[in-house]
């Protein structure tokens, strides 16, 4: 019980301390720790307000990506056309049609890289090498906030 009681005072000591030695003597108009901010810092205020972004939006630069002629249209052989060059990497016969090696080439190769001992099958090892390795998401980035001149 003595434990309790004597855990209880020294909280409160401390708190008492804490609490005195922050209302003692700091000046507001300078910081606690570093040096004092530089002149020149504090003499350029920031611009009233953030440049303007392009008038151009998401859909409009998807929308030029695709209208090759710039006719304002997107035609149908346009839009396939990214579709047609994905399919002629794939299709390395050139016969028009995709077999299931030809489709899964990539997926062949990266087990023959994986497959380092070249036996045909993965251990556990090799196998940790064929893992996706995806970029983080980014953070949030918030904007900062807004001084009201209080």
């Amino acid at each position: 019980m003595w434990r309790y009681l004597a855990g209880s005072v020294s909280a409160l000591l401390l708190v008492t301390a804490g609490f005195l030695f922050f209302r003692s003597g700091a000046r507001p108009e300078q910081p606690l720790f570093g040096p004092p901010p530089h002149p020149a810092a504090t003499a350029s205020p920031l611009p009233a307000a953030a440049p303007a972004a392009t008038e151009k939006t998401r859909e409009q630069k998807r929308f030029d990506r695709y209208d090759k002629d710039r006719d304002g249209k997107i035609t149908r052989d346009e839009y396939l056309a990214s579709r047609r060059k994905a399919f002629a990497k794939l299709d390395t016969d050139h016969n028009g049609r995709l077999s299931f090696d030809e489709w899964a080439t990539s997926t062949t190769t990266k087990f023959d890289k994986a497959d380092a001992d070249h036996s045909g099958a993965l251990n556990a090892a090799e196998f940790l090498t064929t893992r996706v390795v995806r970029k983080p998401k980014p953070k949030c980035v918030c904007p900062a906030a807004k001084d009201d001149g209080d």
